[in-house]
């Protein structure tokens, strides 16, 4: 079993920069699928980046560019380093795992079992 506690959201400027991170416990985290997931109210759930045990990543269009999604296995820790921001980035910021070494589909929400409580990012 693995928890995920997230945290580095706020209130930040449009153009501005933020640096999420997801302290995972557990056993086995360096062989875990991660990814960040986003949404805001009255939009769907949507898939940002995830990074797989052989550090592959992968980004949605809407950040790639902008986001860059790494990981300190000696750390259990995931991250977002979120540059450029925009109003529209604005959102509840949740990570997720599932325990294989390659993602996959890995925007598909149904397939990660371990899930945080979420950070708010807020960009005005």
């Amino acid at each position: 079993h693995v928890q995920l506690v997230e945290s580095g959201g706020g209130p930040v400027r449009a153009g501005g920069s933020l640096r999420l991170s997801c302290e995972a416990s557990g056993d086995r985290y360096s062989s875990y699928c991660m990814v960040w997931f986003r949404q805001s109210p009255g939009k769907e759930r949507e898939a940002v980046a995830a990074i797989d045990a052989a550090n592959i990543t992968h980004y949605s269009d809407s950040v790639k560019d902008r986001f860059a999604i790494s990981k300190d296995n000696a750390k259990k820790t995931l991250y977002l380093q979120m540059n450029g921001l925009k109003p529209e980035d604005t959102a509840t910021y949740t990570c997720a795992a599932k325990p294989t070494v390659f993602c996959g589909v890995w925007s598909r929400a149904g397939t990660y079992p371990y899930w945080g409580q979420g950070t708010q990012v807020t960009v005005s």
